[in-house]
């Protein structure tokens, strides 16, 4: 809106391409299920069922959403925390014991600032999960579950922004809570005693 309280029209390619992002992100999710792999998933599943404790990192973008997924684990009851990788290399990993999981998320599994983590999590005993485009990477080869993550391209015109992807990953982590939820026999009763704020809250506890 300028001075004049007036609203400035958007360049004609600038709608083209805000248009078009949903479309990009729409086809990545409707095509991710050809790249669900039964056996990997079930085993991320059990990992995070059984672990005492959950962490999570990732660098960029891909940390944001581990942020997400540790937040969607603690909703369910699932000990979890974000682990940042520069606290990762100066204590941080204590967090975790030998039994527990830690989740890399790295599209193309080879974010060297995790790498150190990962040589930590193998000398505790502590289960690794990557979600990764890059199956045949680093992070990928030493962890002991793989998720593949598919990505059609970012919505940006360059490709070079962490849209698609981080969305991908997104609904990865969303499919997971929802497992775990069944796995777990996890009940919204439960839900509303950890979430009585909010709109959620007062629906969850109302008499």
């Amino acid at each position: 809106m300028n001075c004049t309280g007036q609203v400035n029209k958007l360049k004609k390619e600038s709608l083209i391409q805000a248009k078009n992002a949903y479309k990009i992100e729409s086809e990545c999710i409707e095509n991710m299920l050809e790249y669900f792999d039964e056996g990997a998933f079930s085993k991320a599943v059990e990992l995070l069922k059984n672990a005492g404790r959950i962490g999570a990192s990732g660098s960029g973008h891909s940390g944001i959403m581990c942020r997400h997924f540790a937040h969607l684990m603690c909703c369910i009851e699932r000990p979890a925390r974000f682990i940042s990788p520069a606290e990762a290399v100066h204590g941080a990993t204590g967090f975790l014991q030998k039994g527990d999981v830690m989740l890399f998320a790295s599209r193309g599994g080879m974010t060297k600032e995790l790498m150190p983590i990962l040589d930590i999590c193998k000398s505790k005993g502590v289960y690794v999960i990557t979600v990764t485009e890059n199956t045949e990477s680093l992070l990928a080869k030493g962890a002991d579950v793989v998720l593949k993550q598919y990505v059609n391209r970012e919505t940006d015109k360059y490709n070079s922004q962490g849209t698609t992807s981080s969305t991908a990953l997104c609904v990865i982590f969303h499919a997971l809570q929802t497992a775990l939820i069944e796995e777990t026999g996890y009940k919204n009763e439960q839900f509303a005693v950890i979430h009585p704020g909010g709109a959620v809250g007062e629906r969850l506890n109302k008499k």
